[in-house]
C-alpha cells in the first residue's frame, strides 16, 4: 500500500488497524476476529447472526456488516425500516416476495431490498455468509402490518448474470487483467457507489478511489494487501481514508473478487 502520506499498520489482538497520519489511514478487519450477535434481538437464536465491519447498524449513519444464517433458515414475512443491498459470500440465499418462486443466489450474487416491502429470506448450505450494507440506520425488523410503499424496487442479480468489463477499458493505458462489474450508483460521481472487482489468480492490481471513501470486502479467493501478512479470508474488510493506493495480490488457485464501496471514481491499475 502506498499513498501521498504513508500509513503504518499495527497488529493488535489479531486485528490490523491503522496508525493515522494527518491525511491518510488504513484499517483491516479480519473475519475471524469480528464479534457476532443476533441480527434481530427479538427473535434471539432464531435470527441470523450479524457482525459489524464498519459503522453502527444501530446508529443513524451508513453501515456494512456480515450476515450468517444457518442452513435451512427461512424468515417469516417481514420488512425493514431502511433499504439495504447485499452480496452472497458463501452458500445460497433467496430473498423475495413471500409468494415468489425460489431463486437461489450463489456466491457473487447481488440483491437489494427496499424499505417497507414485505419479503422473506431463506438460506441453504454450509458456513453461510453474506455482506449487507445500508446507507442510513438504524437497521430494524418490522412486522408486515407496518408495510409502506416507496418508489424503490427490489433487484436480484444471479452471479451468472453479472456483466464484467475489462478494467483496461476504463483506463486504456493500463494493461491490468482485472475486471469490474458495476452494481449501484454512478461510478464517475462523487457520492458513494459500489462494484465488484475480479482479479485473476496469481495476478495483482492496484485499487484506489478519487473520492474520500474506499471500503473493500473479500467475496471470493484469498487477496493479500500486505506481502508479509496472511491473505484476507472471506468476509474480511479493508478500508482507507485519504489518497491511498492499495496493492492487491490474488493468491491461491481461484480468482479473487472484492466488493468495493467507493466515493468518486474507482481507479484500477497494475
Amino acid at each position: 500500500m502506498s499513498g501521498l502520506v504513508s500509513c503504518v499498520l499495527l497488529l493488535l489482538g489479531g486485528v490490523s488497524v491503522a496508525a493515522e497520519t494527518e491525511e491518510t489511514s488504513v484499517t483491516v478487519i479480519r473475519a475471524e476476529n469480528v464479534t457476532w450477535d443476533h441480527l434481530n434481538p427479538a427473535r434471539g437464536d432464531k435470527a441470523p447472526s450479524a457482525a459489524t465491519l464498519w459503522g453502527d447498524r444501530n446508529g443513524t449513519g451508513p453501515t456494512g456488516f456480515l450476515l450468517r444464517p444457518t442452513d435451512g433458515f427461512q424468515s417469516p414475512p417481514h420488512l425493514h425500516n431502511v433499504s439495504y443491498r447485499a452480496v452472497v459470500i458463501r452458500g445460497e440465499l433467496h430473498n423475495d416476495d413471500p409468494s415468489a418462486a425460489e431463486l437461489w443466489m450463489p456466491p457473487g450474487s447481488y440483491w437489494t431490498q427496499p424499505k417497507g416491502h414485505v419479503h422473506i429470506t431463506s438460506a441453504r448450505g454450509k458456513d453461510l455468509l453474506a455482506y449487507i450494507e445500508i446507507d442510513e440506520g438504524p437497521y430494524l425488523v418490522r412486522p408486515v402490518d407496518q408495510a409502506f410503499a416507496t418508489t424503490e424496487h427490489p433487484v436480484n442479480v444471479h452471479a451468472s448474470n453479472l456483466v464484467w468489463i475489462d478494467a483496461s477499458r476504463l483506463a486504456p493505458t493500463t494493461q491490468v487483467e482485472a475486471q469490474v462489474a458495476f452494481l449501484w450508483g454512478n461510478p464517475q460521481d462523487a457520492p458513494p457507489s459500489g462494484a465488484l472487482v475480479q482479479i485473476p489468480p496469481g495476478s495483482r492490481a492496484t485499487l484506489s478511489s478519487s473520492g474520500a471513501e474506499f471500503r473493500a470486502v473479500t467475496i471470493q479467493g484469498q487477496p493479500r494487501i500486505d506481502p508479509e501478512a496472511k491473505p484476507l479470508e472471506l468476509g474480511s474488510s479493508f478500508s482507507s481514508a485519504g489518497e491511498v493506493t492499495h496493492q492487491v495480490q490474488c493468491t491461491a488457485d481461484e480468482a479473487c473478487i472484492l466488493y468495493v464501496r467507493h466515493g468518486g471514481r474507482l481507479v484500477i491499475g497494475n
